[in-house]
């Protein structure tokens, strides 16, 4: 019998793994509609350095929640998780299929399993909790939240702030937060889900690859574009892959070769980062693929991703 939930399929993994390609042959295949995982290529301004779909690939299947978001404005795992249910909404009411692309994997746990109902924190603890460096915010956690300051690497401050001011707003961990998550859809879908997780050698050649061609493709010209707003530096499409590499060449303290290089290391490891956490956090049923995603191979995988029977 068919399923009375209404389809969603997501397919997710590090970036350069080919998840964009296999999304765009299941989306001709059955009439579904892409839409955006990534959280990256929500801004508008990093359309090259986010490698967003190209002007070709939007024309062949429809694309959603691409370049939707202004760079001034901070886009919340929370934030993309209400765009992105009202997309998967108004797709199941014209009876298509979404297609979930991305390699955010906090996008799609916020989606799928819900978010903590932590409430606004006061301006004022959050302001000062800014204002401190992150080692006294360490050293104030440690005291707190003892669990999350062992968990957390020195060096990370957005989440070392992030524990902090929460407890200190709410009297709570944010860990005791997180075992009241609400608001996921997991169970109200048909879920078919792929995580694409290649060989490592394939992938950081793709990386290295990638970020050259960003170069040719106009990606100094876009971070020149980024300057040019006089940001806040600690805005998400501030801190993205290339933005640091690429401005320090415009201020002429590297060259383009070292630029590219640096660029290079640094989309490598934040492959890393995301092939560990695909490779750990997602169910266990979801299925891996763990092929070099190229053309021959395309069949293969959406295989995996075809109903049975």
């Amino acid at each position: 019998m068919p399923s009375p939930k209404p389809p969603l399929v997501v397919i997710a993994g590090p970036t350069a793994s080919g998840k964009s390609a296999l999304a765009l042959a299941l989306a001709q295949q059955i009439g579904g509609v892409i839409v955006n995982a990534d959280s990256a290529q929500v801004y508008r301004d990093l359309r090259v350095l986010s490698a967003a779909p190209a002007d070709e690939e939007m024309k062949q299947a429809e694309h959603r929640l691409y370049g939707v978001r202004d760079g001034a404005l901070p886009c919340s795992a929370a934030d993309w998780a209400d765009m992105a249910r009202r997309e998967i909404a108004d797709l199941h009411v014209s009876g298509r299929t979404p297609i979930l692309v991305g390699g955010t994997g906090l996008y799609l746990r916020t989606l799928l399993d819900g978010i903590a109902p932590v409430p606004a924190i006061d301006p004022e603890v959050r302001a000062r909790v800014r204002e401190t460096l992150v080692e006294d915010n360490r050293l104030k956690l440690r005291t707190l939240d003892p669990e999350a300051a062992e968990r957390l690497k020195p060096g990370d401050s957005a989440r070392i702030n992030r524990a902090l001011e929460v407890i200190l707003s709410t009297g709570r961990t944010l860990a005791e937060w997180q075992k009241e998550r609400s608001g996921g859809i997991a169970y109200e879908v048909e879920l078919k889900a792929l995580i694409l997780l290649p060989p490592r050698k394939w992938l950081y050649a793709r990386c290295d690859e990638r970020f050259a061609h960003m170069i040719d493709q106009g990606a100094v010209s876009e971070v020149e574009r980024l300057i040019a707003r006089k940001l806040n530096p600690n805005l998400p499409v501030m801190r993205a892959i290339g933005v640091r590499e690429i401005s320090a060449y415009l201020l002429r303290q590297s060259s383009l070769d070292e630029v590219i290089a640096a660029g290079q290391q640094a989309t490598r490891r934040y492959a890393k980062r995301q092939y560990t956490w695909f490779a750990h956090q997602p169910p266990a049923e979801w299925p891996r693929f763990q092929e070099a995603l190229d053309v021959d191979r395309l069949g293969d995988a959406l295989a995996l991703l075809r109903p049975k029977g």
